[in-house]
């Protein structure tokens, strides 16, 4: 997956496409690649990525100091 797109640039993404999404964005975020990065390598905002990897059910990791 390194290197390929996730999905369209910006495009909304519903039903199976979202889930599927949301599926990538959190195997790669438990891999641990930061919300940040997750946003910038799916052209989509913090927010958006944030919001799917709760759908995903993803475990939150606390900020870093």
């Amino acid at each position: 997956m390194a290197g390929a797109p996730i999905v369209g640039r910006n495009s909304p993404v519903v039903g199976a496409e979202r889930e599927q999404l949301a599926f990538e964005l959190k195997c790669l975020y438990e891999a641990g690649w930061s919300v940040r990065a997750l946003a910038k390598k799916s052209s989509r905002s913090y927010g958006t990525v944030h919001r799917l990897l709760q759908e995903a059910g993803a475990d939150f990791r606390g900020k870093q100091c």
